[in-house]
């Protein structure tokens, strides 16, 4: 039997007038060997591979296939003695030329295969890490941990086996030695081991609490107040990997990731800084309070608001809910009450990102637009908060949220009558009609 694959619309040029006309179509049907497709997928394979039962697949199917818990062979059905996969050099040259031969119809030849790494060489260059850090070796080490990234480039099925046979704490051990000396003296080194374990994460237990030292936090926070993009990412990335009681013993700390917040390296750098600020505002830990106390006092409320003007959704969420948590010190309250930007910002994120940020919206206005607020409640009313409520409360949310939004509409209430306006430009495609 023979497959085909069919490379439709092949568009070619007449050079004789008894050839096609100019601009005509021509459905080729090119017939591809059923031995050069792989078993699982029948796709043309790139990187074949025998098993122990003689039969040959594309090595990404038949990992993907066995990393699902199979144990059998998917065309004899046979139990799998072994899972080691070797190499069809012949096959693999075999659709190398027939690719050859058929490029003139658009067909590109499959590149050879790298050999992919083993968990035996993974394991032996961990080895030389912890060595090389050990003895002090710096040159030594960037050296091997850029053997380590480059087999990672090359592809998923790399990273995976170097994660799971320990890179990620031989690394961590490597990271927590160089940074007790000068930062300074050892940043290369560091810097290499840093953008190697963001792409590591999560990360383990003990990875967490290796580099949850003093030294290694303490060498993070330097990397985000650097000049180097990248850099100031990887490391806003792997703190937040870090536990709070880690966190609050180190200095600086909260200024970084203000920093971080004011002046984002990305997209992915804000979410980080965010999730590890909220992280501490959040924990259940006594020394909370002084965080957000400190938090406020380096301006963190105004730049919430203003990174919330334009914020994408994860952002967004992030930000409303370590404003939330600000809210509850009283500082941060008084913060947010004085900020001009508090109320317009927050009322808008209503309905318009996910239930998550309307929750912390909600939270975040009932604080601000207390009973005794009569001036805040009546700005609100003019922003169009009312009918907002109404819709919310209509669509549907959590138990917490519907008992916080009922009380503000009572409180709303009260004020109606003495708002000069109220915005009647509001969308009401939400509310649930009676009929």
């Amino acid at each position: 039997m023979v497959l085909s694959w069919t490379k439709g619309r092949v568009f070619r040029r007449a050079r004789k007038g008894k050839e096609l006309s100019s601009g005509s179509d021509l459905e080729i049907e090119i017939a591809i060997p059923t031995h050069f497709r792989c078993p699982v997928t029948l796709d043309m394979m790139k990187d074949p591979v025998t098993m122990s039962t003689g039969i040959t697949y594309d090595r990404d199917s038949i990992e993907k296939w066995i990393e699902s818990g199979n144990r059998t062979c998917p065309v004899t059905k046979t139990e799998l003695n072994s899972f080691e996969m070797i190499p069809n050099h012949s096959i693999r040259r075999m659709i190398q030329d027939w690719c050859v031969e058929h490029r003139s119809y658009g067909i590109e030849r499959i590149p050879t295969p790298r050999i992919p790494v083993s968990p035996y060489e993974v394991a032996d260059t961990c080895t030389k890490i912890l060595s090389a850090a050990q003895h002090g070796d710096e040159n030594k080490c960037v050296e091997l941990v850029r053997k380590i990234k480059a087999w990672g480039k090359e592809s998923e099925r790399n990273k995976r086996c170097i994660v799971v046979n320990g890179a990620a704490l031989a690394l961590a051990n490597a990271f927590n030695i160089f940074s007790r000396g000068v930062v300074e003296k050892n940043v290369v080194v560091l810097d290499e081991i840093l953008g190697a374990l963001t792409w590591m994460r999560p990360l383990s237990e003990d990875g967490r609490s290796v580099l949850g030292s003093v030294s290694s936090i303490g060498c993070m926070v330097w990397f985000m107040n650097g000049k180097q993009l990248a850099t100031r990412q990887n490391a806003a990335l792997l703190l937040k990997e870090m536990r709070v009681e880690a966190l609050v013993k180190c200095e600086g700390v909260l200024e970084a990731l203000v920093n971080m917040v004011k002046e984002p390296a990305g997209s992915a750098s804000s979410k980080a800084c965010l999730s590890t600020i909220f992280k501490l505002v959040n924990s259940s830990m006594s020394n909370r309070g002084r965080s957000c106390e400190r938090l406020v006092e380096l301006g963190l409320v105004s730049v919430l608001l203003e990174v919330l003007v334009d914020a994408e959704k994860g952002v967004c969420e992030k930000a409303l809910g370590v404003l939330d948590c600000l809210c509850d010190s009283k500082q941060g309250l008084q913060m947010a009450k004085s900020n001009a930007l508090t109320l317009p910002v927050v009322i808008k994120k209503l309905l318009r990102v996910s239930e998550l940020s309307s929750s912390f919206a909600v939270s975040v206005l009932w604080k601000v637009c207390d009973k005794t607020e009569e001036e805040m409640l009546v700005e609100a009313l003019q922003i169009g908060v009312f009918h907002k409520l109404l819709v919310l409360l209509q669509v549907g949310c959590a138990e917490g949220t519907k008992e916080k939004a009922t009380e503000l509409l009572k409180s709303l209430n009260g004020c109606r009558s003495k708002a000069e306006c109220v915005d009647s430009s509001l969308d009401f495609k939400h509310l649930k009609k009676p009929f």
